[in-house]
């Protein structure tokens, strides 16, 4: 089954970038820019990856993130993920950035772009990998401050497929950022958002009625409203799922424990996702062995999971019929 699952054509449509950090690049970041870290060796960084909650996360991630200072470094992490996702059979990534952190850190979004930009267009010659960027709004901060950030942001407008919404989650209800998502809408961007993952059954409502978003990140806290999972499922609103995420994040206890299996029986379009790799226990072929080894489902489940993505992603038509025919001829 692992080599089926790695054989698998798989679209990634739930990935932040800057959770793609691994130690041992921190480290040579850190080491190039002169960034002093809280931690001795690689081997603490690790043993700081226990996480009590979303919160507890967090910390360590935007601490990880003092490394990034130029787009050569960018670059360097973004090429550093399409690199270990091609070879686990990820054929195309939808990453989220988030501007206004380093933004906070004194680093130009031209920086941010530049790099990310040059890895995509290497991502494409190198591995014939497609990408999508989606600039995620961070909820914890003014609604004030993420509409700036939209505005300056004009001269990338184009080169984005999606604005989104992240971080620490409960407190900060969609509802703050209506009026961002609706200039957004109003510019042709589409718009996704997080919600129902620590958040409430009610976050995710919010969230399609107020932001009008086309995809849910998250969303596994759908089935305590029944109401709810009718609604997604006959508006066919995809899920982007993050299980070894949502375990590392307590949102869960175990695997076994994982509400997956039942929104895939309740008839939900459901996507399998890594989340934030470096932090969360390993990247797409990860979490869908560890789906195989919790759940025992079969390779035509894989293989639906892995079609309700390609089907959902932000690509041209004719790089959807490619992977689809790829995905048909995957045995």
């Amino acid at each position: 089954m692992r080599d089926f699952l790695k054989r698998l054509p798989k679209a990634e449509l739930h990935l932040h970038i800057e959770g793609t950090l691994e130690p041992e690049l921190m480290f040579t970041l850190a080491n190039r820019n002169g960034v002093k870290l809280p931690y001795e060796s690689i081997g603490a960084v690790r043993a700081a990856y226990e996480f009590d909650d979303l919160s507890s996360f967090l910390e360590l991630y935007y601490s990880g993130m003092s490394v990034l200072k130029r787009a050569e470094d960018f670059h360097d992490l973004a090429m550093d993920y399409f690199r270990r996702a091609h070879a686990e059979g990820v054929v195309h990534v939808e990453m989220h950035f988030d501007p206004q952190a380093h933004l906070a850190r004194g680093v130009e979004l031209e920086s941010v772009m530049e790099g990310l930009g040059l890895a995509r267009r290497e991502a494409e010659r190198e591995f014939g990998m497609s990408t999508a960027l989606i600039m995620a709004f961070l909820r914890d901060r003014p609604a004030e401050e993420a509409m700036r950030v939209l505005e300056s942001a004009a001269p990338y407008w184009e080169l984005l497929d999606a604005v989104g919404l992240d971080s620490a989650e409960v407190g900060h209800p969609p509802s703050k950022f209506a009026e961002v998502f609706q200039r957004a809408k109003m510019l042709g961007i589409p718009r996704v958002a997080h919600a129902g993952e620590e958040g409430p059954p009610e976050y995710i409502r919010e969230a399609l009625d107020l932001l009008d978003v086309c995809r849910i990140d998250h969303g596994v806290r759908c089935l305590e409203d029944p109401e709810l999972v009718t609604r997604l499922r006959e508006e066919e609103i995809v899920l982007t799922v993050c299980p070894l995420s949502n375990v590392r994040l307590k949102v869960v206890e175990r695997m076994e424990d994982h509400p997956l299996p039942e929104l895939v029986e309740a008839g939900l379009r459901v996507t399998l996702n890594s989340d934030d790799p470096a932090y969360f226990g390993g990247g797409m072929l990860a979490n869908f062995q560890a789906c195989h080894d919790a759940f025992g489902w079969s390779r035509e489940t894989f293989i639906q999971l892995a079609g309700t993505a390609i089907e959902s992603a932000f690509i041209s038509e004719r790089r959807r019929l490619e992977l689809h025919r790829r995905l048909a001829e995957c045995d």
